[in-house]
């Protein structure tokens, strides 16, 4: 059987999440990895695997192709115990997964990437890490409220919603330089998240 095929960055949250749900999913899949400056992500570009100039992208057996990752979780999603059937649980984890990619990734994920990547050291200026490390605590410190007497984003079981918001936060420190002993309940969390079966690192590639 044909088999989906996956485009994705290693280092990317955004990626990371795709691959983290299909291995939680345990879908099988072919997977091409594209990191930031590389040849195969040059090419993948040139040769219309990523017709939006992103990743991750995930290319259907029929040809078909979607992008944007919260896009992709949700097709992946569909139908299965990651999204909730009721209407209100359903629109409170879009909710949540577009606050992660409209607040949380924009000032998260960027500086991580100002730290991590060479190619954007020139505009990792003292004012700028700063800007970005009060707004980050900001934005943790409100996922950190949201967790109050509850395990996961939306329900009593995971959804998507922790997909989303996984990506980026489980690094915050390492790649981010955020302090996380100020949020114990995300700290839970992600352990909590570790626990899962079929979980995988964002180091961990098919």
């Amino acid at each position: 059987m044909a088999q989906m095929t996956l485009y994705s960055m290693p280092s990317s949250g955004n990626s990371y999440k795709v691959r983290l749900l299909l291995s939680l999913q345990g879908k099988d899949y072919m997977h091409i990895p594209c990191e930031y400056g590389t040849e195969a992500l040059t090419q993948a570009k040139a040769t219309g695997k990523a017709p939006l100039d992103k990743f991750p992208v995930l290319h259907l057996p029929d040809g078909r192709i979607l992008n944007e990752s919260n896009a992709i979780l949700w097709y992946l999603g569909a139908g299965t115990d990651w999204v909730p059937t009721d209407p209100f649980a359903q629109a409170q984890m879009l909710s949540w997964m577009f606050f992660e990619q409209n607040r949380h990734e924009s000032v998260i994920a960027v500086r991580a990437a100002l730290l991590c990547y060479p190619e954007r050291a020139h505009l990792a200026t003292p004012e700028r890490l700063a800007a970005l490390l009060e707004d980050g605590n900001v934005i943790l410190k409100l996922m950190e409220d949201a967790l109050v007497g509850r395990n996961w984003f939306c329900g009593a079981s995971p959804t998507l919603a922790d997909i989303a918001l996984y990506g980026y936060t489980c690094t915050a420190d390492t790649r981010g330089g955020y302090d996380m002993t100020g949020f114990p309940r995300i700290t839970t969390w992600c352990a909590r998240m570790a626990s899962l079966p079929g979980y995988v690192t964002l180091d961990h590639l098919p």
